[in-house]
């Protein structure tokens, strides 16, 4: 019996070499009863459609789909506006995002303008958001909230408008034109100048307002540490 098997075999790949016969990989696969092909089938496939994928990204056909990682600095994209004002604008915009995600949504608009004595309707929150939404995810992240102040600078707001009555009570003063403001070339080159010089010396109050408060802790630290010795 296995006699037989084995020069039917034998016979089958003579015909196979002598061209009378096409090998069929398929028999051979269930012969040795493994799945080989397919896996591999498989992962070509999986291939083939990743490097398709790719190679759209890079014609532009393709979106990526992870978020841009552009990092957003408000001291340079809204020069305008001096440190103490940006700086003053985040810690009411940090005050008010209770959930600490980093945005500002419907709810906690809507607390922040009871608490500025401003209540809006559900309609009216929704379109106070809607204007300075560029990103259209229906909430406010920290620069569609500047986005406010400089629309108020701007004068771009509704005096009846919830956006302008945000702006109006939240004692954050935006009354000061940037450069935008000036009239002639002469006048914005100056004004820029002025802006730099404004912004370099406030980092400059900043650090040494910090060195003050260091030496302060240490003053307090090292007398501390005297009244204790005196006790021993």
């Amino acid at each position: 019996m296995a006699t037989n098997e084995l020069s039917m075999k034998l016979n089958r790949r003579l015909q196979i070499e002598e061209g009378a016969e096409e090998p069929v990989a398929v028999d051979e696969q269930h012969e040795n009863g493994g799945d080989e092909k397919p896996t591999t089938a498989n992962a070509d496939s999986e291939l083939g459609a990743k490097l398709q994928r790719r190679g759209e990204l890079n014609e532009g056909v393709g979106e990526h789909q992870q978020p841009s990682m552009k990092v957003f600095n408000p001291y340079t994209e809204f020069k305008e506006f001096s440190r103490k004002q940006i700086k003053d604008m985040e810690k009411m915009f940090k005050q008010y995002d209770s959930e600490k995600d980093n945005y500002i949504d419907l709810m906690e608009l809507k607390l922040m303008m009871e608490k500025l004595g401003a209540p809006q309707t559900h309609l009216g929150l929704k379109n106070m958001i809607k204007e300075v939404d560029e990103d259209l995810d229906g909430k406010l992240c920290f620069r569609e909230f500047l986005l406010i102040f400089r629309k108020a600078a701007a004068g771009e707001l509704a005096e009846d408008s919830g956006l302008h009555a945000l702006a109006r009570l939240s004692e954050i003063d935006v009354s000061t034109e940037g450069v935008k403001g000036a009239k002639t070339f002469f006048e914005a080159k100056v004004q820029a100048i002025n802006e730099s010089s404004r912004f370099e010396a406030e980092i400059r109050h900043e650090q040494e307002e910090k060195k003050r408060q260091a030496e302060e802790k240490k003053q307090r630290k090292a007398a501390f540490k005297e009244l204790q010795s005196a006790f021993k």
